[in-house]
């Protein structure tokens, strides 16, 4: 069996972003809400998804702002769209997929966790992690453990984050570490660029190895004596940076891979949902009912 692990904030966004806008009976904006079971509900259809689980950022803020102010918040996120959070999470238990909301923890702590654990079952052929977000690039596993873009169809197995960041999986949170992610709120190091920031971890394997001497690499990089001193100078803030880049794998979640397994929308559940929004059109669109 295949595991598949939805990154629901992700879709939210996209969905917001990219789908038509809708409008529920009472006024309410639910273009996110919609393109989000719709979404939903083509993966469902697929022959080989069989055990589902969605996890939702249910606040944008987690342990990781208590580490670094400059974490990313939930500022400049518009009013419609945070307003879609917690009905996504009611849709998506509707449709009677496993919904994990955080808190504490981020969305991608929670599928970095299940993908882990559930990729040491004999019974899973394959863990496919339903987002493109470079973050959760760090438990690809060989063809064991995958991430998936669903827009461009885009499959990365451990070969392809090499290719694509120059570094293996575990090297991840290092390369953000060093080169930033504006996404996250993570400035990185100066003058570490993503070239050279992937040749000395591909040597190294994490930043803690990179001798603080350039004239100790053994490999070359263009400025290196700018950038081994300022490596030597913000070695605290690259440690921090990489705390913050690392997925958690101890998120307490209790679902079992037999309490994934996708039996069906909640008939009665989905179908109220669907008048309560204005998704006449998505009614009847489940396969399979359970009540």
């Amino acid at each position: 069996m295949k595991v598949h692990l939805v990154d629901g904030t992700y879709e939210l966004f996209r969905a917001h972003f990219g789908a038509f806008p809708a409008t529920a009976p009472d006024g309410r904006s639910v273009g996110a809400l919609r393109g989000l079971l719709q979404t939903l509900l083509a993966l469902l259809r697929q022959d080989d998804v069989t055990h589902v689980a969605v996890a939702f950022d249910h606040v944008i803020e987690s342990f990781r702002n208590d580490l670094f102010d400059g974490y990313k918040t939930g500022e400049g996120t518009s009013e419609e769209l945070l307003a879609q959070f917690d009905p996504a999470e009611i849709a998506t238990e509707a449709l009677g997929i496993v919904t994990w909301p955080m808190t504490e923890f981020e969305a991608d702590d929670a599928i970095a966790t299940a993908a882990v654990r559930f990729a040491d079952d004999p019974r899973v052929e394959q863990v496919v992690i339903c987002s493109p977000d470079k973050d959760l690039m760090q438990v690809v596993r060989g063809e064991r453990i995958v991430s998936l873009d669903r827009r461009r169809e885009i499959l990365t197995n451990e070969a392809g984050v090499v290719e694509k960041f120059g570094v293996p999986p575990e090297s991840i949170p290092d390369y953000l570490a060093l080169v930033g992610d504006s996404a996250d709120g993570i400035p990185g190091v100066p003058r570490w660029g993503a070239k050279s920031a992937s040749t000395l971890l591909a040597r190294y394997g994490n930043i803690e190895a990179i001798p603080d001497s350039e004239l100790l690499w053994d490999v070359k990089v263009r400025g290196a004596k700018s950038m081994a001193g300022t490596l030597a100078e913000h070695r605290a803030d690259a440690a921090l940076y990489k705390e913050l880049a690392t997925l958690r794998l101890d998120v307490p979640l209790a679902e079992s891979l037999d309490d994934l397994e996708w039996k069906g929308a909640r008939q009665t559940a989905f179908s109220n949902l669907c008048d309560e929004l204005g998704f006449g059109q998505l009614r009847s669109a489940p396969t399979r009912w359970v009540e």
